[in-house]
């Protein structure tokens, strides 16, 4: 994907989720993560811990990556937070292109919401 049409795409996404948010403030990678993650667990609370936080945006990369081969899901625990298993390591070397990654991934998640 070129740069260009990344930005587009990109930006198209935020609109997408802020909009589906009734927000005012585009959201940036992280909260789109963390809402994935909450989607993904489908379980909504008031107010998430920090490590709750933490997790759930864990829940949204092991979502986004598995896919490409990089994670398996395993199931819920007792508590029903869903666990994956690492198959192969992520190598995609500095921020930018993990970062430029993640994008395109959620992207393409955001076409199957």
């Amino acid at each position: 994907m070129e740069d260009w049409e990344l930005e587009f795409l990109w930006l198209k996404a935020r609109h997408q989720v802020k909009d589906l948010m009734n927000q005012e403030k585009l959201p940036e990678l992280n909260t789109i993560l963390l809402l994935i993650g909450i989607r993904e667990l489908g379980k909504v609370k008031k107010k998430f811990s920090k490590e709750e936080k933490q997790d759930l945006m864990h829940i949204a990369v092991c979502t986004l990556l598995d896919p490409d081969g990089y994670y398996s899901y395993i199931g819920l625990d007792e508590d029903g937070w869903p666990h994956w298993s690492v198959n192969k390591p992520f190598t995609l070397t500095g921020v930018a292109s993990q970062e430029r990654y993640l994008k395109e991934k959620v992207i393409a998640y955001m076409d199957g919401v």
